[in-house]
């Protein structure tokens, strides 16, 4: 069973820092063109980026950060660019495990890893084992990752776990079977590079994630970014489907509606 609920069945506990950050790591290439460089120069800047990243949210006390490193859309790239990015996951897999073992945390790669070569679902495999008992951050990398692909794949395994209960089945029952099944849903959610939209990611998860955008490019991305963002989550009223009057006077039982309300700061 998932150790984790949905915002829509119960109140989430909040605090004043987000505990599940999830972000879309874009601009990558206009970083690059930007310089005169290529594409995959901006990806390798990337990964530094997302260290550093990973070390500022330790040190802000969040306890999850996913990230979409590539989606289930992205093998429409030129075939170059996602040869590279291939190897570059390799790469980082194989120079990055031993780091974040030694900071205490732990790693999961969600998404059809089916289309991967042995050696980087090997890798993965070899991470995720060698890091799965370390609690200080839990770091989800999404790999060949769609949110609807994820919405899917879960229908699908719960019909072979629950075939009995097929026209009766809870969001408790699905919920178990998503790939972020390992997190609670995210409480913030991060997309740089100027664009204002998901992109088909943790669909089902992000109901009530407070959402930010920002022009930064993800290779100028900092921990001053991060701090904007929070201090932009900090001023947001987390009512999910109560009124204000309601979390003014202390009325945290109230249950919530079933509709899912949305805040934006662009």
């Amino acid at each position: 069973m998932a150790a984790f609920g949905s915002s829509t069945q119960a109140i989430p506990d909040t605090g004043e820092v987000p505990r599940h950050v999830a972000i879309i790591m874009d601009g990558n290439g206009r970083w690059a063109r930007k310089r005169f460089l290529p594409r995959v120069a901006g990806h390798k800047r990337g990964v530094e980026v997302l260290r550093r990243v990973i070390q500022a949210c330790v040190e802000r006390g969040i306890e999850y950060l996913t990230v979409f490193a590539f989606s289930s859309e992205n093998w429409r790239r030129p075939t170059e660019e996602v040869s590279f990015l291939m190897n570059l996951f390799v790469s980082a897999l194989t120079e990055e495990v031993a780091r974040l073992h030694e900071n205490g945390i732990r790693l999961k790669i969600v998404g059809d890893l089916s289309r991967f070569e042995p050696r980087l679902r090997e890798l993965i495999a070899e991470g995720e084992r060698t890091t799965a008992g370390n609690g200080r951050l839990t770091l989800t990398i999404a790999a060949n990752y769609g949110g609807r692909w994820d919405i899917l794949q879960a229908c699908n395994r719960l019909a072979r776990a629950l075939p009995e209960k097929c026209g009766e089945w809870s969001e408790s029952d699905l919920t178990p079977f998503l790939a972020m099944a390992h997190a609670p849903e995210p409480d913030l959610f991060i997309r740089t590079g100027g664009e204002q939209r998901i992109s088909n990611f943790m669909i089902w998860q992000l109901a009530y994630a407070e959402l930010y955008f920002t022009d930064r490019l993800w290779p100028e991305f900092d921990a001053r970014t991060l701090d904007a963002a929070i201090a932009s989550y900090r001023r947001r009223e987390r009512r999910f489907g109560r009124t204000s009057e309601q979390l003014q006077g202390g009325d945290a039982g109230a249950l919530p509606e079933a509709a899912a309300t949305q805040t934006q700061d662009a």
